[in-house]
C-alpha cells in the first residue's frame, strides 16, 4: 500500500512539474518582443499600439531598440535563436531581408484588406506603419509675401538670399537636385540611373554649394532655421512641426516635391509567436489606433481613414493629408540598394572638395 501511495504521489508530482513547465512555456510564448528606433517614435508607439494590444489580448509586450543593421536579425535566423518577433524596418531593408528569407511573407488576410492601405505601404514582407517626408521649411516671420513654392525656388538665392540647410548624404539630395533642375518626379530615377543623370544632379548641386550648410542629425536643420543660420532648410517634416509647435515658431513647410519613405512592421522568420505577431499587426492597421500615434508624431498614416480621427490642429502637417502627396516622390529602395554605395562615396568626396 505504501509503495502504491508513493507511486501515486510521484505521478502527481510529475504531472505537477509538467503542468508548471507547460504554464512557464505558455507564459514565455505570451511575451511579444517588438523592436523599433527608440526616441519619440517608440514613445508614441506605446499608447497607440503596445498598451491597447496588451489590454486587448493579455499578451505582454517587451520593447527593444535597434539601429537598422540586418546582421543581428540575420544571425538570429541562421542560428534559429530568434529573440525578436516584430521589428520596425525601413523600405530597402524590408526588400533585402525578404529576399534573404529573414522576414515572414505576410498573410494579409490576417492583417487587413490591402485596399484599406495607402498606396505603397503593402509589401510581401512588410506592413507599412508610418510615412515620413523630407520637405523644406522657412521662417514665415522672415520670408513673407512672395514665398518659395518648390525646389527650384529653394535654389534661388538671388530672390531669397541666405544659406540653405541640406542633409549631408546622397539620398535624397541627388533626387532633390534633379527636381530643382526641372526633372519631373516620375522621371527622377530613370534619369539618375544613367551616368549623365548623376552628372546632372551634381552639376545642379554645384550651383548651390557655396550657400549650403550641411546637417546630419534630424534635430539640426530646424534648430539652425530658428537661429537664423539658414533661410531655408531641407528637413524631416515631423521634426519641423515639433519644434515649431513647442517653441511657437512660424515655420512654413513646402510640400511640393517632398520625398517620402515608409517604415514597416516585419515579422522575423522563425518567431515562436507568429499568431501574436499577426494580432499585433492587425491592431496596428486600425485607423483609430494609428490616429493616436499621428496625433503625437506628425508622420503620415498608412491606414486609410485615419485622418478622420486626427486632431485638426496637426492634420495639415502630415504627409498624407490633402494635397501634400500630390507631387511627392517615393524613395526607391531598389535604386539605393543597387547604387547607394557608389553614389554615397562620390557624394562625400564632392562635399569634401
Amino acid at each position: 500500500m505504501k509503495k502504491k501511495l508513493t507511486t501515486i504521489t510521484a505521478s502527481i508530482a510529475a504531472l505537477s512539474v509538467a503542468a508548471i513547465a507547460g504554464m512557464s512555456t505558455a507564459a514565455i510564448a505570451q511575451d511579444l518582443t517588438i523592436v523599433g528606433w527608440g526616441g519619440t517614435t517608440q514613445a508614441a508607439h506605446k499608447p497607440a499600439y503596445f498598451e491597447p494590444f496588451m489590454k486587448e489580448t493579455g499578451i505582454n509586450v517587451i520593447e527593444d531598440e535597434w539601429n537598422g543593421e540586418l546582421a543581428k536579425i540575420r544571425a538570429m535566423v541562421e542560428t534559429g535563436n530568434v529573440t525578436w518577433d516584430v521589428v520596425q524596418v525601413e523600405g530597402p531593408e524590408v526588400d533585402q531581408g525578404c529576399a534573404e528569407g529573414l522576414f515572414e511573407e505576410l498573410d494579409w488576410s490576417r492583417i487587413t484588406d490591402k485596399a484599406n492601405m495607402v498606396d505603397g505601404t503593402v509589401k510581401e514582407c512588410g506592413a507599412g506603419i508610418l510615412i515620413w517626408s523630407v520637405i523644406f521649411a522657412y521662417d514665415g516671420d522672415k520670408i513673407t509675401g512672395d514665398a518659395p513654392q518648390n525646389w527650384a525656388d529653394f535654389w534661388n538665392v538671388d530672390k531669397w538670399p541666405g544659406k540653405r540647410g541640406m542633409r549631408r548624404g546622397a539620398k535624397p539630395m541627388l533626387e532633390i537636385a534633379l527636381m530643382a533642375d526641372g526633372v519631373a518626379k516620375e522621371d527622377v530615377y530613370n534619369v539618375l540611373s544613367t551616368p549623365e543623370g548623376v552628372d546632372q544632379a551634381f552639376a545642379k548641386l554645384d550651383e548651390l554649394k557655396p550657400n549650403i550648410l550641411w546637417w546630419k542629425a534630424g534635430a539640426e536643420p530646424q534648430q539652425r532655421l530658428g537661429a537664423g543660420d539658414v533661410a531655408m532648410t531641407a528637413a524631416y517634416n515631423a521634426w519641423v512641426y515639433r519644434i515649431a509647435d513647442e517653441e511657437g515658431r512660424n515655420f512654413k513647410m513646402v510640400w511640393d516635391g517632398n520625398q517620402y519613405s515608409t517604415d514597416y512592421w516585419t515579422i522575423i522568420k522563425g518567431t515562436k509567436n507568429l499568431d501574436s505577431a499577426y494580432k499585433f499587426l492587425e491592431l496596428s492597421m486600425r485607423p483609430d489606433r494609428q490616429a493616436v500615434f499621428f496625433n503625437k508624431v506628425t508622420y503620415g498614416w498608412t491606414a486609410k481613414g485615419t485622418g478622420e480621427f486626427v486632431d485638426k490642429k496637426v492634420l495639415q502637417h502630415l504627409p498624407t493629408y490633402g494635397s501634400n502627396m500630390d507631387n511627392a516622390l517615393e524613395t526607391s529602395g531598389a535604386f539605393w540598394l543597387e547604387n547607394g554605395e557608389s553614389l554615397e562615396k562620390r557624394f562625400q568626396a564632392w562635399v569634401s572638395k
